[in-house]
């Protein structure tokens, strides 16, 4: 069973909420995802725009280290969603992210990072044995997480696939007991969503792999002194 459609609606929303309309010295740079909030100026300038950010987590990685929003805090960074007995697309999906990590694998700019939505089986041993036969044998640079083995552990990361602008839930229908959807989520150094891609259509890969370059060098304009010391 395949819910890809489920991107649709989200979709549509982040995009009727980007940011729309950049000036021309913006021109070149990715839309701010999600909704937003205009407050007016209480000294009667222009309104601020207060832009959502993504979903606050705490997790932890295959190499038993925390990853939160604070630990991603600076870069960029890739989102998926996926589980170690899926038979269905996460090969495909997790494939495409391997190709768009390999030209980042060394880079401190980038980071990579996989939420299961089956927390109950993937332990940190399973997730460590999943990267090491990916061929990712560097944690600190694609994080394969979980959010828990508790009883509430599954629905914080369905909370957290909704708000990074994807779904997943557990069916039994679908192949491995859950239906997801490939979605990857581009997060700026910031915390905003500024970009959402089909891991399943190669065109969508490709686009990925275009718009990351823009994201960094607009990242390096706001930190030229940590560019300058890479």
């Amino acid at each position: 069973m395949s819910i890809r459609f489920w991107l649709a609606p989200a979709l549509a929303a982040a995009l009727l909420t980007a940011c729309s309309g950049p000036s021309a010295d913006q021109a070149a740079r990715l839309p701010i995802l999600g909704e937003r909030d205009v407050r007016p100026n209480p000294n009667g300038g222009p309104a601020d725009t207060i832009f959502a950010t993504a979903p606050a987590f705490k997790a932890v990685d295959q190499a038993g280290k925390p990853v939160t929003n604070q630990t991603l805090a600076g870069r960029a960074y890739i989102t998926d969603f996926f589980f170690a007995t899926c038979p269905g697309i996460c090969p495909k999906m997790n494939g495409a992210l391997l190709s768009v990590f390999k030209p980042y694998a060394t880079d401190p700019r980038v980071a990579f990072v996989s939420f299961t939505i089956d927390p109950a089986h993937d332990s940190l041993a399973v997730l460590d044995d999943y990267a090491q036969r990916l061929g990712v044998t560097n944690a600190a640079r694609w994080h394969f997480v979980t959010t828990g083995h508790s009883a509430t552990a599954r629905d914080t990361v369905y909370g957290l696939a909704k708000g990074f602008f994807t779904a997943a839930q557990p069916d039994k229908e679908a192949p491995g007991g859950f239906a997801h959807n490939g979605t990857f989520a581009l997060v700026d150094d910031q915390g905003h969503i500024r970009g959402l891609y089909d891991s399943l259509d190669a065109n969508e890969v490709a686009r990925l792999q275009k718009e990351l370059p823009v994201l960094l060098a607009e990242i390096a304009e706001r930190h030229p002194q940590a560019t300058a010391a890479q």
